[in-house]
């Protein structure tokens, strides 16, 4: 089977395992937070891992960073949403924890890989 490239990334691994942490904490979220916080924590932790995809598959560079840029804020989306979930009690201190320095090696990905880009 071929490999695209973004498979090859390792910030594309990265949010890939983000994805199913994210799903698995969210999963105790409580019933009531199911199309409140639960979806937003989800949508945004797979659009990280979409939009670095389809940055990718783009031919130019400024179009590479325009989708890594997207793929950036959706990962401060999920830091806002881990303080929150947090500050609600629906994370423990230490999950919130282990979940903030993966998303923050993220956004530390993502900000390299930008540089590299746009020095193309």
């Amino acid at each position: 089977m071929y490999q695209f490239y973004f498979e090859k990334l390792e910030v594309w691994q990265n949010s890939r395992k983000l994805v199913k942490e994210i799903y698995l904490v969210t999963s105790s979220f409580p019933d009531n937070e199911k199309f409140g916080i639960t979806i937003q924590m989800r949508r945004a932790s797979t659009s990280i891992s979409a939009n670095i995809a389809e940055g990718f598959s783009r031919q130019s560079n400024k179009e590479k960073s325009r989708f890594l840029n997207i793929a950036f804020g959706s990962t401060i989306e999920i830091i806002n949403f881990l303080i929150l979930s947090n500050d609600l009690g629906f994370l423990s201190n230490e999950s919130y924890i282990e979940l903030r320095e993966k998303a923050e090696l993220i956004t530390n990905q993502i900000n390299a890989l930008n540089k590299s880009i746009n020095k193309e």
